[in-house]
């Protein structure tokens, strides 16, 4: 029994050691070929499951397969007219509290639009009488993408409107990510498709063994109804983010609604997804009729087969672009190095930098988010853990007109290995209104103190330092 029980061991290390050596040659960062090295090395007993779940396992060939995709989309895709009447080029923004921005249209290549309104929906409670309204009204189209949806009363809610749709004569596109929704039953999707409903998984594997691997991941929400609005944000569709499942109740959470011609670089961001998991295009709409309101915006798609990291650039530019004020809420900090440095110079040259994270998460991101605020805090920051319940939400408000809402959290996983989308928008008015939504915020919340670390718990201590090996990882 001893020899058995050594044989395993000395095999789980070889194999820890062959995973190691994987991992320093195919990891992304180097701090994430780090974080995996030295946990396989020394601690394969715990490493090994994770590394197959989160690792780069078939990344590589997914990023290839996905640009070659692109390629083939693109060349498709020159069809479609994104309302260039209402678009701005980066010559065109002369302002000068916008020419930090013109680095983003040359990054991702999306118009920056004028003629839009924006509409600030906070919470489940205001986003989905929104949406289930919006799409009532649809007369031709409705697309709908989320990385969770739940077989519970709201998705069931949201399965009636489409089904009322698509029996309407109404073209309904339904997309959910195959790991997000794996608890989505078969026959949801089948109930749909009865009624005439395209119903798919993006990027559902097809082997049993790699069903839960978690690169890859569509994390977008969007909600597009004849291609004249349009509704991304925070929210997925499950009875939790309405906050009737304890104990992560109360839900925090910040969404929005959109008209104008950014809808239509919506559209492009779904109909990219959309391609990638059918190999086809459907018939949407490209000239959505413009706002009085004239507010201008940018959507941000980006996704880890970028050429540059899109995600971890944004934040990067956003940043360095504030003047006197960055307040970002995110459910999980656990910032990139280039992030954290952006946000240390912010505070250095006199940025009113504040942070909101929830008091209550996930048991290891809570770990890593709480760590990395005690850091943020002494590096001059303010830190405020939401309390009442679980706090969702992915804002940027940059000084007085600079705001962005989207899906992107503040972690490795949303900057550079999740599909996500952001939009940025440039509005006092609407600036306005995020900030006073993130002042009542701040209201519930406790700042974090730069001597709270010294009271912590020595345990509590070793499970964040711990914790923070899988930090790059996760």
């Amino acid at each position: 029994m001893h020899t058995i029980l050594f044989l395993l061991a000395l095999a789980i290390y070889v194999m820890g050691w062959v995973a190691a050596a994987h991992a320093a040659l195919t990891a992304r960062t180097s701090q994430g070929a780090i974080a995996w090295a030295v946990s396989l090395a020394f601690l394969p007993f715990f490493a090994l499951v994770p590394y197959a779940l989160f690792g780069r396992s078939h990344f590589g060939r997914y990023v290839d397969a996905h640009r070659t995709q692109n390629r083939k989309f693109r060349e498709i895709s020159k069809q479609i007219d994104l309302n260039n009447d209402f678009s701005i080029s980066s010559d065109a923004l002369t302002i000068p509290d916008l020419t930090a921005l013109k680095a983003l249209i040359e990054l991702t290549h999306a118009p920056f639009s004028s003629g839009n309104s924006v509409q600030l929906l906070v919470d489940g409670s205001e986003t989905f009488p929104a949406l289930f309204a919006a799409i009532a009204t649809a007369t031709r189209y409705v697309v709908v993408q989320y990385y969770i949806v739940a077989d519970d009363g709201l998705g069931r809610k949201l399965m009636e409107c489409l089904l009322k749709k698509a029996r309407e004569g109404v073209s309904v596109y339904f997309l959910v990510d195959g790991f997000g929704s794996h608890l989505l039953p078969d026959a949801y999707l089948a109930e749909l498709r009865a009624a005439g409903v395209s119903a798919h998984r993006f990027l559902r594997p097809r082997r049993r063994a790699n069903r839960f691997q978690l690169n890859f991941r569509n994390h977008r929400k969007i909600v597009v109804v004849d291609g004249e609005q349009a509704f991304i944000g925070g929210l997925n569709v499950s009875d939790q983010y309405l906050g009737l499942k304890p104990p992560m109740s109360p839900w925090r959470d910040t969404h929005i609604q959109i008209r104008g011609p950014a809808v239509a670089s919506i559209q492009l961001a779904f109909i990219e997804d959309w391609y990638w998991a059918t190999h086809d295009i459907p018939a949407l709409s490209w000239k959505p009729a413009p706002s009085p309101d004239n507010i201008r915006c940018q959507i941000i798609a980006s996704g880890p087969a970028d050429e540059y990291e899109t995600c971890v650039l944004f934040f990067v530019q956003a940043i360095n672009s504030a003047m006197h004020r960055i307040w970002i809420a995110t459910p999980f900090y656990v910032p990139d190095e280039a992030v954290f440095v952006a946000l240390k110079l912010a505070a250095l040259r006199g940025v009113d930098v504040r942070l909101l994270v929830p008091a209550r998460a996930e048991c290891l991101m809570h770990l890593i988010t709480t760590l990395y605020a005690h850091e943020a805090v002494r590096s001059g920051f303010m830190v405020y853990q939401y309390q009442p319940g679980f706090m969702h939400q992915k804002v940027v408000l940059v000084d007085d007109q600079i705001s962005a809402v989207g899906s992107a959290n503040l972690d490795n996983r949303s900057l550079r290995l999740n599909f996500e989308i952001i939009a940025l928008i440039v509005d006092r008015e609407f600036a306005s209104r995020v900030e006073a939504m993130l002042l009542e915020d701040f209201t519930r919340a406790i700042p974090i103190q730069p001597h709270d670390y010294d009271h912590v718990s020595l345990l509590y201590r070793l499970g964040m330092q711990t914790s923070r090996l899988f930090a790059p990882i996760l």
